[in-house]
């Protein structure tokens, strides 16, 4: 297999954190950012003074024609790619009354139109070498309701059913898809939703005592890789959140 991979939204948190752990184990390493291009350029730079092999593409995985760029880059500087992590996100913290349909759009664009972008660019080199990982991030609240996260619950929910559904469909052509699902994970996307009191009363319902980690879900990550026989999952990395 092509020991490349793209992991879309890894300038920072969780997405960062999976492409500092694959490029450490020689994998070469697409990182995506739509925003955070001073940290996606600074993690090229630590990655590549450690004597990984990664470059930074800017796209909006929303947008097809920008994801086959990146991919059409990722390949040309990096090689064929064998490993697609769906990481970028975006969250939606509102009542149902209040969620426009703008916003809705985008938040279905985003986590499930960018799954369905990246795959797509994927799968034709995966299926031609009759091997490939993908590995999609989908949520604690893709199993579960959220109240006042219908949007981004939604989505996730199909993520979890896209995931179940390709991995049946490309298991003979031995292509592994399989899910992770986070829950409360310590990122700058966490720490612009909730204030301090919020977090306090969260961290009382966690049965380890802490929140998780990008590395957590990086070790998650990479166990997904490297398990041969697993296939169709979802996997939760919560704390015993959600038992």
């Amino acid at each position: 297999m092509y020991k490349n991979a793209v992991v879309t939204g890894s300038s920072r948190g969780i997405g960062a954190a999976i492409a500092e752990a694959l490029a450490k184990d020689g994998w070469g390493v697409c990182i995506n950012y739509i925003e955070q291009q001073e940290k996606a350029e600074a993690l090229v730079q630590k990655l590549r003074a450690q004597g990984c092999r990664c470059i930074c593409v800017k796209a909006d995985v929303s947008v097809k024609e920008e994801v086959d760029r990146m991919f059409a880059l990722a390949q040309c500087e990096l090689g064929e790619i064998g490993l697609l992590v769906n990481n970028a996100g975006i969250s939606c913290h509102l009542q149902f009354q209040d969620t426009t349909a703008d916003i809705w759009k985008r938040v279905m664009d985003v986590n499930l139109g960018g799954c369905y972008n990246c795959i797509q660019a994927a799968l034709p080199s995966m299926l031609h070498e009759h091997e490939g990982i993908i590995v999609n991030m989908a949520s604690i609240w893709g199993l579960h309701g959220g109240s006042c996260e219908s949007a981004y619950t939604a989505s996730k929910h199909a993520v979890v059913g896209l995931t179940r559904s390709l991995s049946a469909e490309l298991a003979p052509s031995h292509i592994r898809v399989n899910a992770i699902a986070p829950g409360v994970i310590r990122t700058d996307m966490m720490a612009q939703e909730l204030d301090e009191e919020q977090l306090e009363e969260l961290m009382g319902e966690m049965p380890l005592e802490r929140f998780g980690t990008p590395e957590d879900v990086a070790q998650t990550l990479m166990y997904l890789v490297k398990a041969e026989y697993v296939t169709g999952q979802v996997i939760k990395i919560d704390g015993g959140f959600m038992i």
